[in-house]
């Protein structure tokens, strides 16, 4: 099997970590399969969100891509920021990786949803792209122990703003979906059509969720920085991050009693839970396949993280085009995606089963689409 290339965020080959591209599509697959069930009535209860308050294994998934993103940061520009005359260069190309980001978010909504009255501003490609080009500032401008202090402040400012601030037109500080203190100010910023269509009245990828949310990219930079450290042998490295990972996780258990476990909210207990839980994963993904050379069949999770972005844009845009083709099935015209699915698979199996079968059925054909990108070695840099 030919190497890959680097990964989307431009790693340089020499530098690439290898157990970094097998995570990070790890995760791009589980994000596609928990996105697109075949009923959304039906679904496994782990490949659901959680309510509110908790944390299901589909609530790791966008905070681990996150806390990767930090990673890559330092992969990708650790050498390149230590020529000050080239910061300038690297935080504009960043900008418009994140203006990129954020119009293809909005591109892919008005092909299902023509209409800009109704477009939701906030998002999960958005989250994705202002984090990046935050943290991304904060790690060429400033040193690690600012962006600890960074950390810090806006775990603890965020847990205090949403704990201790009256909200406006409620009288007091809470952390109720439609009421807390974030919905009241998305709200007023985009206003109730811009938000996220299953409410209108509050967005899991509001504004205010967004302070903690760089924590997560963050927790991925003090991650790969130690990580990347050449005065400790790899033993040390995988040994230490497994107490930092378990100590956020313990942390974060603590803190969950009188700051919930949240993803909605993006609270900060959330922020450490993930973080530390990621960096358990890349521990044991670094020590097993990088230091232990056990690679045999990471290949297949590379084809997604090669080109994670990429992937994830893809998996919103191939079920628009399947739905371009309409089909009459049992008197009623169906779109493509939904008459492949009543038609051969809920057939044969039971509603669950058969959600399930339909969201493997459509990881495998993005990975597949993603495969040949992978075996040209063509690198999508969105």
């Amino acid at each position: 099997m030919a190497e890959p290339k680097p990964t989307d965020l431009h790693l340089p080959p020499k530098k690439r970590l290898l157990s970094l591209d097998v995570l990070r599509g790890a995760t791009i697959a589980a994000m596609i399969l928990v996105n697109d069930p075949g009923d959304w009535a039906h679904i496994y209860p782990p490949l659901e969100h959680s309510k509110w308050n908790g944390c299901t294994p589909t609530d790791l998934i966008f905070p681990f891509f996150l806390f990767m993103v930090g990673v890559s940061i330092v992969y990708a520009m650790e050498t390149k920021k230590q020529d000050i005359a080239n910061h300038s260069r690297m935080i504009l190309r960043a900008f418009r990786r994140m203006v990129t980001l954020i119009v293809i978010s909005w591109l892919i909504q008005l092909f299902y949803h023509p209409s800009i009255a109704h477009l939701r501003i906030p998002g999960v490609l958005q989250r994705i792209a202002v984090v990046y080009f935050i943290v991304t500032v904060l790690y060429i401008k400033t040193s690690t122990k600012v962006m600890d202090w960074i950390f810090a402040i806006a775990l603890i400012g965020y847990w205090l703003a949403m704990t201790l601030i009256p909200v406006p037109g409620v009288g007091y500080a809470n952390l109720n979906p439609e009421t807390n203190l974030g919905a009241w100010i998305d709200r007023s910023v985009w206003g109730v059509d811009h938000l996220w269509r299953e409410s209108h009245t509050w967005d899991p990828e509001g504004l205010l969720g967004t302070i903690p949310a760089l924590g997560t990219g963050l927790f991925g930079i003090r991650v790969a920085t130690w990580l990347k450290r050449k005065d400790r042998d790899d033993s040390v490295k995988v040994s230490w991050m497994f107490v930092y990972g378990v100590s956020a996780v313990v942390l974060a258990l603590i803190w969950d009693l009188f700051f919930p476990i949240n993803k909605s909210l993006w609270t900060s207990s959330f922020v450490l839970y993930t973080g530390g839980l990621a960096t358990i994963a890349l521990a044991l993904c670094f020590w097993l396949i990088d230091v232990q050379g056990r690679e045999k069949g990471t290949w297949i999770f590379v084809v997604f993280g090669m080109n994670a972005i990429s992937a994830y844009i893809l998996a919103d845009i191939v079920p628009g085009l399947i739905d371009f083709w309409k089909v009459n099935f049992n008197g009623h015209e169906l779109k493509g995606t939904q008459y492949l699915y009543q038609a051969f698979i809920a057939p044969h199996f039971a509603p669950i089963n058969a959600s399930l079968v339909r969201a493997i059925l459509f990881v495998i054909l993005i990975w597949l689409l993603m495969y040949v990108f992978y075996k040209k070695k063509i690198i999508i840099k969105v």
